[in-house]
């Protein structure tokens, strides 16, 4: 599954069919994959339809992956995607900051302005580039060794 997914577009909802076309998965794989991961709730309105949030696009993206590109069983991507999520709410639960997917920029901070493009939140909300968030991280470490330096 070499074929690289479509961007997500900066979207409230997604019907299943713009998420079908956007994970490269059929509606009823979609379906059949609500019963089977139980994380996986898009809202559903009148006639039943399906709308998907961004972050169940990205949920579904995961799962995709785990199925088709790593090669897990149903039951191997459900117990993978429960160590993922609970990693990640043990990470914010001791405060860590979850920069997943984000590599180690070196360089100045005219350079780190330019890393990244400003990206859409599913509300639309303008978030900052990875490069803004490295640079806060790195500041954040600066001020980290102050404290404990001065302490």
């Amino acid at each position: 599954m070499g074929k690289a997914l479509p961007l997500i577009p900066a979207k409230r909802y997604f019907t299943i069919g713009e998420v079908g076309e956007l994970c490269g998965v059929k509606p009823h794989v979609l379906r059949y994959w609500e019963q089977e991961f139980t994380q996986l709730r898009p809202m559903k309105r009148r006639g039943n339809r399906r709308y998907y949030q961004h972050h169940e696009v990205l949920m579904i993206r995961r799962i995709r992956d785990l199925l088709y590109d790593q090669g897990f069983t149903i039951s191997g991507a459900r117990n993978k995607l429960q160590e993922l999520l609970q990693s990640e709410r043990d990470k914010r639960k001791n405060g860590e900051v979850l920069l997943d997917g984000v590599e180690t920029f070196v360089g100045s901070d005219a350079e780190a302005d330019d890393f990244g493009a400003i990206e859409l939140d599913a509300d639309g909300e303008a978030r900052p580039s990875a490069g803004h968030l490295l640079m806060v991280r790195r500041e954040l470490s600066e001020i980290r060794e102050l404290l404990s330096a001065s302490a």
